[in-house]
């Protein structure tokens, strides 16, 4: 019995192949020629052939430093396969577009399942950054607290040294019947 597209992507494979560069959230085309199970220079000539489904917010090439940073993370002379040509970056919207330029059953089934999996993880960070507000809110309302305790202590504290001074026998005013 084959394994279903589901069961060979797993979530933590796919979220390990997604790096943050330029302030967004990338697959590289080697990783993602991987999941399609096609050469990445296949790859590359697809998109290449397809430019004008790949705006740069949908996909762009690493510049030098990028490259040499990858180098260096990965510990090769690059990322998957030395090619002549840059490693390009994918973001989700370009990831969903190679769909459209892969013509095969199984891109298009991995093309879903990474999408899914971009969109677990938005909601997991919408879900970490309301639950971080939350706790904002509450830590500021314990912090209102401790203002609000610390005034009641403080007349507390005032309150009993005027009971203390109150202790003290007072000289009573009024009439005094005489006793003799």
């Amino acid at each position: 019995m084959e394994n279903s597209i589901e069961d060979l992507i797993t979530e933590e494979a796919v979220t390990g192949k997604i790096y943050h560069i330029r302030d967004q959230k990338v697959m590289l085309d080697s990783d993602l020629a991987n999941l399609y199970q096609v050469e990445t220079k296949q790859l590359k000539r697809q998109v290449k052939r397809n430019l004008l489904r790949f705006p740069m917010d949908f996909m762009f090439e690493l510049n030098d430093d990028e490259q040499k940073i990858l180098r260096y993370q990965f510990g090769t002379l690059g990322h998957g396969t030395y090619s002549k040509y840059g490693t390009m970056a994918f973001t989700e919207q370009g990831v969903a577009m190679l769909s459209s330029v892969l013509n095969s059953e199984r891109a298009i089934m991995v093309n879903i399942e990474i999408i899914r999996i971009f969109t677990k993880i938005r909601h997991r960070l919408q879900e970490s950054s309301t639950l971080r507000m939350d706790i904002e809110r509450i830590k500021n309302r314990l912090s209102d607290h401790d203002k609000n305790l610390e005034i009641v202590f403080s007349y507390l504290d005032e309150l009993m040294v005027s009971s203390e001074n109150e202790k003290k026998p007072r000289t009573r005013i009024g009439f005094k019947p005489d006793i003799l």
